[in-house]
């Protein structure tokens, strides 16, 4: 508690102070590679050919998934969590000693913090020998508040203050109460709010946003609802807030007002916090009520929809939950999956990662309606241009494969870029592809990067369609690509997220990155002379799935460092297991 002293000084004076270079028809070579050195996504994936009566390519195609399928596991690519941290530690190890580390320069001039409770003769002196004098006690409440201080500490400073001026100032008094609610000191929590209640007729978000931080964790937590509502009326609460008023009636059994209040948070568009849905899987464990089993479920369902991933401590209450149904006995297992979509435990093959006509549907019409003909699609090149595109890629469809040609030039600093690119594209060709390749005008000109003889081949092997040097070649790589057909891939390191952040709906951004995972072609490495190698494009979609006896739910491994474009590969699989026992 605030000395009483503090507190009766407090409530009386307390103030606020395009080139088309095109050949016609594609001449391809034939198919002459061994099958064991074609890593392209067309031979991965079974079934998908357009030539039916190949048998040739067919069996061709199925010894390559043996290979692939046996060489899968573990395999990192493009989209697995950690992929990026991966291959900025990889780059930093190349530059080895051109890194040098600057040692860091501690900073004399800070003040000092008090251990223990200073008096106000102490308090003056500090203030004496302190640079800033004119803001010194909200400087040393941000450092007490920093330092997770001693409570009492911060105390004495405010006995200081009030002494010294006979008031305390709305700010200072707001980063006590932050410290208050920090150190869970509840009971000065409840004094502050009480002083401020009475001083200052309107508080700011701050001070609502950590009332409800407050209260929420004492009997009076019920109040938090009328900070919450106060946050309302200036902006959008923070997920946080909800959090801490729905947890709170979770531990006061009052599911109904919590599963309400999650509701709003979804109508208002914010995501919870793994905390505020584990909450809900440790209240209603064990429950027999049905009607908590289907806000599980519909839990469930957001992360799936949502495609978001628990961590291991949600993980971990998901399934005790599971294994507490009454009348069933439910049995989970951490595991990985293998290239096929087969689960090691139980055996179920996973949702496959190729969209159903339905949802490649869907995808194409908000691809060229956000992304091609959106509103700054035209800073990225002119009318003109893309009206040529769109006549030149029609009559020339369907595609295979469309190729970035500068993403894939500039992949290696070995070699020139118009022999890596021409690389590439005859390894493709070979293997009997409808190639088009995307590229700038100056790739034409003829220099030391871009020898006309490559390009001239490479023009032979594939249609190719030059931009203006100051265009984008994104929208026309998706254009091409998503008008082809749900067959067609394309090759690129680019991760695309500018134009899966112009798509407007939720559903369309889930199924944009589904579709780029199982159509993206990514070189894994790339040595001149020697075989070209894609990464694995794996047959299953990583998001949570069920099946009427399993769940199969992807998780964030504690520890790696997962980008928003990577998805784990780690998995839970839950079975029903009540027939079996």
């Amino acid at each position: 508690m605030l000395p009483r002293r503090l507190m009766t000084v407090l409530h009386l004076k307390c103030a606020f102070t395009p080139v088309v270079k095109a050949q016609g028809t594609s001449k391809l070579l034939p198919c002459s590679l061994a099958p064991w050195s074609c890593t392209s996504w067309r031979f991965l994936m079974l079934g998908v050919s357009r030539h039916n009566g190949d048998k040739k390519r067919d069996s061709s195609s199925t010894r390559q998934e043996r290979v692939i399928r046996r060489g899968a596991t573990g395999t990192f690519t493009l989209f697995t969590a950690g992929a990026a941290r991966k291959r900025a530690e990889l780059a930093k190890s190349k530059l080895g000693n051109k890194l040098i580390d600057i040692p860091k320069v501690a900073n004399t001039a800070k003040t000092s913090i008090p251990i223990n409770p200073l008096s106000v003769d102490e308090w003056k002196k500090m203030k004496a020998d302190a640079y800033n004098k004119t803001r010194f006690e909200v400087s040393m409440m941000e450092k007490l508040l920093s330092n997770h201080a001693d409570i009492d500490v911060a105390k004495s400073l405010l006995v200081f203050v009030t002494m010294e001026t006979g008031t305390i100032g709305y700010e200072l008094l707001l980063k006590y109460l932050a410290l208050c609610v920090q150190g869970h000191h509840l009971n000065e929590v409840l004094d502050v709010y009480a002083i401020m209640k009475t001083k200052f007729k309107t508080m700011d978000i701050g001070a609502n946003s950590l009332f409800i931080s407050g209260f929420s964790k004492t009997d009076r937590w019920k109040e938090a609802l009328i900070f919450l509502d106060s946050i309302k009326k200036m902006i959008n609460p923070s997920p946080r807030n909800y959090g801490d008023v729905i947890i709170s009636a979770l531990q006061h059994k009052e599911v109904e007002t919590a599963w309400k209040l999650l509701n709003e948070m979804e109508s208002r568009n914010l995501q919870p916090n793994e905390e505020t849905l584990q909450a809900f899987f440790d209240c209603v464990k064990s429950s027999c009520d049905k009607q908590h089993e289907n806000m599980m479920m519909n839990i469930l369902s957001y992360l799936r929809d949502n495609q978001i991933y628990p961590g291991e401590s949600l993980l971990h209450s998901i399934q005790s939950w599971f294994e507490s149904l009454p009348g069933r006995v439910w049995e989970g297992h951490k595991t990985t999956i293998e290239y096929s979509g087969e689960c090691h435990i139980c055996n179920t093959l996973l949702e496959s990662i190729q969209l159903s006509d339905e949802e490649y549907n869907i995808l194409r019409d908000c691809v060229m309606n956000d992304v091609i003909q959106g509103r700054d699609v035209f800073k990225k090149t002119t009318p003109e241009e893309l009206q040529h595109f769109q006549s030149f890629v029609k009559s020339r469809l369907p595609f295979d494969v469309v190729i970035d040609g500068l993403n894939v030039a500039n992949i290696s600093a070995k070699g020139t870029q118009s022999r890596i690119l021409l690389e590439v594209v005859s390894h493709l060709a070979q293997q009997n592809l409808r190639l088009l390749v995307l590229g700038r005008k100056h790739m034409l000109r003829g220099t030391r990067n871009w020898d006309k003889s490559h390009m001239a081949a490479i023009q032979k092997y594939a249609d190719c369609f030059f931009t203006s040097n100051i265009s984008e070649d994104d929208p026309f790589l998706l254009y091409a690509t998503i008008l082809s057909g749900n067959h067609c891939t394309f090759v690129s390191r680019d991760l695309m997220r500018d134009h899966k952040a112009c798509l407007i709906n939720k559903n369309a951004r889930r199924l944009f990155f589904k579709w780029q995972r199982g159509h993206q072609l990514v070189l894994s490495h790339y040595n001149p002379g020697h075989k070209i190698k894609f990464e694995v494009i794996t047959k299953y979609d990583t998001i949570m799935q069920s099946t009427q006896n399993t769940w199969h739910i992807p998780y964030e491994e504690g520890g790696v460092e997962r980008s928003s474009y990577e998805v784990p590969h780690r998995w839970l699989c839950l079975q029903n297991i009540t027939e079996k026992k």
